[in-house]
């Protein structure tokens, strides 16, 4: 199996390359070629100014993901429900990071980031709560669980409230670690995927009304 390439190919490059052949492969593997390599390098950036950017932008009953006014917005209005946007790319190690504020709702809830996502039942998540918790965990054949415990764990660097957290997720191999406004939170190993989609995750518990905010994403090399 020829391994994927390190830089942000979209899923719909993927496909064209399947089905077009060997020419539009040579053409997506120049491109990653060109980019960046180095440990800390920039391999997408999104400031959420263009919807053009092509995250996921959805109405559901309870819940809404979309840009607004410069934010990647979440919003939940029903209880015990996760929502996630996503740009549709692929890749493998990753390090995510990302601005993200409780605008409204409950402080007891959920927030975060996402990677090796490969569809609504399968990718890993990191998570942080407006009332000082934190956790990584699972989503698996539909069924979600944490890696780092039985329950979220307290985390003295989130800065509580309706404030705006500074979040990193490093997803590289086997490894899965979170870091909270720079300092290193929980970690985590699991092996189920090597590669995939990346993104931002939000959810309630016993009460809805959520509104998380998200900007400045960032996805790095490892």
């Amino acid at each position: 199996m020829m391994p994927l390439p390190r830089c942000p190919l979209r899923r719909e490059s993927a496909r064209a390359a399947a089905r077009f052949g060997s020419t539009a492969l040579l053409a997506v593997t120049a491109a990653c070629a060109a980019l960046p390599s180095a440990s800390g390098d920039v391999l997408f950036q999104d400031d959420f100014s263009r919807r053009a950017s092509g995250w996921d932008a959805y109405r559901e009953p309870g819940y809404t993901a979309d840009y607004q006014d410069g934010a990647y917005r979440i919003w939940i209005e029903a209880p015990h429900r996760l929502a996630w946007g996503t740009p549709r790319f692929d890749l493998g190690d990753v390090r995510l990071e990302v601005d993200a504020a409780v605008a409204a709702g409950p402080l007891d809830n959920a927030f975060g980031l996402i990677c090796r996502y490969q569809d609504p039942d399968n990718f890993y998540f990191f998570l942080i709560s407006s009332d000082g918790y934190s956790g990584i965990g699972v989503v698996r054949d539909g069924r979600r669980s944490l890696l780092t415990g039985a329950a979220m764990l307290p985390n003295d660097h989130i800065l509580q409230g309706r404030t705006a957290n500074h979040l990193r997720a490093d997803c590289v191999g086997s490894r899965l670690s979170l870091y909270v406004n720079g300092a290193l939170a929980n970690e985590a190993a699991a092996d189920d995927w090597a590669s995939g989609d990346f993104g931002v995750i939000a959810g309630t518990y016993g009460e809805g009304g959520l509104d998380v905010q998200f900007d400045n994403f960032a996805v790095l090399v490892p």
